[in-house]
């Protein structure tokens, strides 16, 4: 199966960001079996979903790993020329939802399975597909919880986000919370006899405020853009009519962190005042910034198989920051280009998933010396 008819195959697969991925995953580890490949399915919580890992090669040795994830965001924007889930060409470009975030990677890889079992392989390759990245990476922890019993500590993971296949040495970390306020409904001509849950809010909003203006103002990396921590509001909800009391608020609030700060720590303030307003804070999603020192061995052999000097940062943020605080390197480097994810008319060039294959078979030839 070429690269192409894989992607198309894929993409085939609504796997949206918070469904169920089996029936994807049901092709991979048939595709898997067919190259002589098995692969370990870890069912996650919610037990419509898993992750994927398989190995080729020896995995009592250390090897690497090459990571995606295999949820997409939906693909409800009114821009798109065709069905979403059905990938079509034009002039070079493979369009679909998930073909640039980020199943072209994965893609890449599955189709070179073929050529990288018939290597002699003196430190195995290994494929860890994970599901709700674009939920805050909740599936790879589950993923990561299992590596010890599933392979070596690998010498490095390779997380293909689209990066235009420039690897990257450091993102921001985030983290999300949900606060919540409930009250007492009832007629706003008697506010006496009520509880105005968005009132309860306020205060909290107030702290968001303020902790993203002292953000501005503190730590900085000047890797990324922008250079300090950043705290927002993203969405606010509550109330049904102007002349009735809400009886229920919530907002989401999100923290991105500069590497070496802990985006949970950046929500404190956020959380003390919720308990001081009485109402409920719940952490949506966290991970970890990366850092990954440019002279390292993953950064030198990512830049060598991919044909381009690493990139300093970005400030999306991706699975990578796992790995790294399980102890497993971890570096971006990926087809396409950000810019066109969750995007009506979302594609990857025929090109850049030639490149893409081109790098997973030369990360191949580097681990059999």
């Amino acid at each position: 199966m070429t690269p192409e008819q894989m992607l198309t195959a894929l993409t085939a697969f609504p796997t949206v960001v918070g469904t169920p991925n089996g029936a994807l995953l049901a092709f991979v580890r048939d595709w898997l079996a067919g190259c002589g490949i098995s692969c370990h399915l870890l069912p996650g919580p919610e037990g419509d979903r898993a992750n994927l890992f398989a190995t080729i090669g020896d995995p009592a040795r250390p090897g690497w790993v090459l990571s995606g994830h295999v949820d997409v965001v939906p693909a409800t924007e009114p821009g798109w020329q065709g069905d979403p889930f059905v990938l079509r060409e034009s002039g070079g470009r493979l369009i679909a939802r998930g073909a640039c975030d980020m199943k072209g990677f994965v893609a890449a890889v599955l189709a070179a399975v073929p050529a990288l079992a018939a290597m002699p392989l003196a430190a195995p390759i290994h494929i860890a597909l994970s599901y709700d990245e674009e939920a805050g990476c909740k599936g790879v922890p589950h993923l990561l919880a299992a590596l010890p019993d599933l392979c070596a500590p690998p010498l490095g993971a390779i997380i293909g986000e689209p990066t235009g296949l420039v690897p990257v040495l450091a993102h921001k970390g985030k983290a999300a919370v949900r606060v919540v306020a409930e009250g007492i409904a009832g007629h706003s001509s008697r506010p006496d006899l009520g509880a105005n849950a968005i009132h309860a809010l306020v205060p909290v909003l107030a702290a968001a405020t303020a902790q993203a203006q002292a953000l501005e103002g503190g730590a900085r990396d000047p890797r990324f853009a922008p250079p300090w921590s950043s705290l927002q509001i993203g969405t606010l909800a509550g109330g049904q009519a102007i002349n009735i009391i809400p009886g229920h608020a919530e907002a989401c609030i999100e923290a991105r962190a500069i590497a070496g700060a802990d985006p949970e720590a950046l929500l404190a303030p956020v959380i003390a005042a919720a308990k001081v307003a009485g109402a409920r804070a719940e952490m949506i999603s966290s991970y970890p910034a990366l850092a990954l020192e440019e002279v390292h061995p993953l950064a030198e052999l990512t830049s060598k198989i991919s044909g381009h000097a690493p990139l300093d940062a970005v400030s999306f943020g991706t699975e990578a920051g796992l790995f790294q605080a399980a102890g497993v390197p971890a570096i971006i480097c990926g087809p396409g280009d950000i810019a066109r994810a969750h995007r009506p008319e979302e594609f990857l060039l025929r090109e850049e998933l030639a490149q893409a294959g081109a790098m997973v078979l030369a990360l191949g030839r580097a681990a059999c010396a």
